[in-house]
């Protein structure tokens, strides 16, 4: 194990109810006057913004509304955001919604205060050390961003979908109240789960040795969303299985199950070059990337996947072929994935075999830069990997 720092001091207020509280956790954490960011519709069709809206009220603070963030979310809303907060003396960002609201959120809060464009905090690597405070109200469980200190956007200029990160975007407070989820339909509880998966899987594959904690960690969150998420998608209002699934995704991404340990998150990039160009669901691409990732990764540490596909599939041990036992535990995966109605190709997700060497191309691994701390991809592995996902 490495040697690591972790501070995540969000609070937490979990439940069916917990909403009620936001106004009064707004002020707790200095908020005088707030934005309310959301996306779509749903969340004024389901109640959910009206609730928020009355304990904002109770507790006498204003707020100004931003609403309109999409899936995969767009530089255009952040900038407009950063003017928005300026000129109305905002001091703190409530996102309500899922991943991506909460990511453009952050990436808002990252902008305010910068004396220069918020664009250059992604894909550079330079951390966002000053921020407006962020607090959430989850409504779809899956990036894990209520936890996290993690915000991923796509510039519509290029259309990069690149990520920036800093303990100052984690966000101050987050409400997980499990009925705001029962309301979604299969396949996106389904793209969810894949992506809480996901986040376990790039902690999970790892080059550090003795890791045992966190190894059981990452293989009880991955066990327990086999348990529950076929419970959901049996019946989308099973308000226990989607608790589990709630709190699965926060633990999976806050950095609890990564800490002391190298990850990996080639898959991630991958995938956000299907989602940038597509305009399909992170969790969808990534039921395509991370099996075709897991298959071309294999021979690098056999053991390690045998591991997977002993402890959390509960395959057999071959102790004379763990290949085979390797192998047979990405099948599994991949059939699971299948079961809960997760794409299986390039075709189910709308994209093209011929647009492969674009994708690859994209990333931008050139003058020897590569992708993933468990196997370094060049180019040429992305666009194997690709062709491997058809």
């Amino acid at each position: 194990m490495e040697n690591f720092t972790f501070y995540a001091p969000t609070y937490f207020s979990f439940g069916d109810g917990s909403e009620r509280q936001c106004g009064a956790l707004v002020r707790r954490f200095g908020g005088t006057k707030v934005l309310l960011h959301y996306g779509g519709g749903s969340v004024r069709r389901n109640g959910v913004l009206d609730k928020v809206v009355a304990s904002l009220t109770d507790a006498g603070i204003p707020y100004v509304e931003l609403g309109g963030v999409q899936p995969n979310p767009r530089s255009g809303l952040v900038y407009e955001g950063i003017g928005l907060c300026r000129r109305e003396g905002i001091d703190f960002i409530l996102a309500v919604g899922g991943g991506s609201t909460i990511d453009s959120a952050k990436a808002i809060a990252a902008g305010v205060p910068y004396d220069g464009d918020f664009w250059d905090y992604y894909g550079t690597g330079k951390p966002v050390d000053t921020a407006l405070p962020v607090g959430t109200v989850l409504t779809i469980a899956a990036a894990g961003s209520e936890g996290s200190p993690d915000s991923v956007i796509t510039h519509e200029e290029g259309m990069r979908k690149w990520g920036a990160s800093g303990e100052a975007l984690r966000p101050r407070f987050s409400i997980l109240n499990p009925m705001f989820t029962c309301t979604l339909p299969a396949y996106q509880t389904a793209c969810g789960a894949t992506d809480i998966m996901a986040h376990v899987c790039e902690r999970y594959f790892t080059n550090t040795a003795d890791v045992e904690t966190t190894d059981r960690l990452c293989e009880a969150v991955l066990k327990a969303m086999i348990t529950e998420t076929p419970k959901v998608m049996a019946d989308l209002g099973n308000y226990q299985a989607r608790a589990n699934i709630m709190w699965a995704g926060m633990v999976a991404h806050n950095n609890l199950c990564g800490v002391g340990r190298a990850q990996d998150w080639a898959s991630h990039d991958i995938e956000h070059e299907l989602s940038a160009k597509y305009d399909v669901a992170h969790g969808a691409g990534l039921a395509v990337v991370m099996p075709a990732w897991m298959t071309y990764v294999l021979p690098h540490d056999v053991q390690r996947f045998a591991q997977f596909a002993v402890r959390v599939w509960g395959c057999d041990m071959d102790f004379t072929d763990p290949e085979r036992t390797a192998r047979e535990g990405i099948a599994r995966f991949r059939a699971f994935l299948s079961s809960i109605g997760m794409p299986q190709g390039f075709a189910a997700l709308g994209a093209r075999e011929e647009d492969i060497p674009a994708l690859a191309a994209h990333i931008g691994l050139t003058g020897g830069r590569t992708l993933g701390g468990f196997v370094p991809l060049t180019a040429a592995d992305v666009e194997a990997i690709y062709r491997l996902a058809l």
